[in-house]
């Protein structure tokens, strides 16, 4: 049912199906250029609670509520739920799924966290451990900023390195392969990957080595070359992770990817009209566009076969506070429109 391809591949010859995604969002990302794509798009980011983190669980709530109504399915059929985010403790994850008693599989990948959900959630789909399961994760920018950063009433100036947290939720629904839905072919999960960056303003440098040796890994587990994909995708590495994988991959690995490349932090707002320097981050960053944007041309049949790569920095404001360095890490989904084996 599973095979190993390589050293860090495995190939699920079910290919199980997400059978639904949807993508939520805030008003910053709305007014950007995938507004269309989104399935909600909240005009307050406060979402009517008292606080941002309030808010960021209720977003992440919307996006699996979403999802399970674009599915048909009902909520009592799904028999775990696999979701994390950025704050302590997963707690936007864990206040927003605590009503819904199901199983909920916590996880912590930072800005990785879609493709490690959807990656372990179809691992168990595929091994029939469980017969509907539900990915999802979420991020807030107010809530990211006061946790890692420094409160927005400081007002301090953001470096041109620095990245806009996407206040934004997704969440996919997946089952046993059924025709005219995305399916999930592999997984690779990746290592941790430290080069020393320090710069908590710079994710994009901290990141890409990781999206590097991850996406590296996926194309010699698999004997695949570039062209046999329509996209390579990461989740946020923003305009300066993404040039610096590009580099990397061709200095490295002599992997030139260029052609099929994009990332989720470049395609959700507009650079300059909307002044978010190097572009998104967040786990609601790729979450959102992946199952939005991405779902549905797969489902269309627009694109056969993509390769999801969504990168995390494991950092936290302790670590940061006491000088440590910046490890991240890379997980990788390949999926494909059920026709494409």
């Amino acid at each position: 049912m599973i095979e190993r391809l390589g050293k860090y591949t495995l190939k699920l010859n079910e290919r199980p199906s997400i059978i639904a995604g949807a993508g939520v969002v805030g008003k910053t990302e709305g007014d950007g250029p995938l507004k269309e794509e989104f399935d909600r798009i909240f005009e307050d980011d406060t979402l009517g609670e008292e606080s941002f983190e309030k808010a960021e669980s209720s977003l992440q709530r919307e996006a699996v509520l979403q999802a399970m109504i674009k599915s048909g399915k009902p909520i009592e059929d799904v028999e775990y739920i696999f979701a994390g985010d950025l704050l302590n403790q997963c707690t936007a994850s864990t206040f927003s799924l605590r009503e819904l008693g199901i199983p909920l599989i916590g996880l912590f990948g930072a800005c990785s966290t879609m493709a490690l959900s959807l990656g372990i959630a179809s691992v168990f789909v595929n091994c029939e451990a469980a017969r509907l399961a539900v990915a999802a994760t979420s991020s807030h920018f107010c809530s990211a900023e006061r946790q890692f950063r420094l409160p927005l009433e400081y007002g301090g100036q953001r470096t041109p390195t620095a990245q806009r947290t996407v206040t934004g939720a997704g969440a996919s629904v997946v089952a046993k392969h059924i025709a005219n839905k995305p399916c999930v072919e592999a997984v690779t999960f990746g290592k941790i990957v430290d080069l020393g960056i320090k710069d908590s303003t710079n994710m994009g440098a901290a990141m890409a080595p990781a999206a590097t040796m991850t996406i590296s890994d996926f194309f010699s587990d698999t004997g695949m070359k570039p062209d046999d994909l329509d996209m390579i995708v990461t989740g946020d590495l923003g305009y300066v992770g993404s040039e610096l994988l590009l580099e990397l991959l061709k200095k490295d690995y002599s992997l030139d990817i260029s052609a099929q490349y994009n990332d989720c932090g470049m395609m959700i707002y507009y650079r300059e009209e909307q002044d978010v320097h190097a572009g998104g981050s967040g786990c609601g960053c790729g979450g959102s566009v992946l199952n939005t944007y991405f779902m549905n041309r797969l489902e269309s049949g627009e694109l056969s076969k993509i390769l999801f790569v969504a990168t995390g920095a494991l950092m936290s404001p302790t670590s940061s506070l006491q000088g440590e360095s910046i490890p991240s890490i890379a997980h990788a989904v390949l999926l494909s429109k059920p026709d494409n084996k």
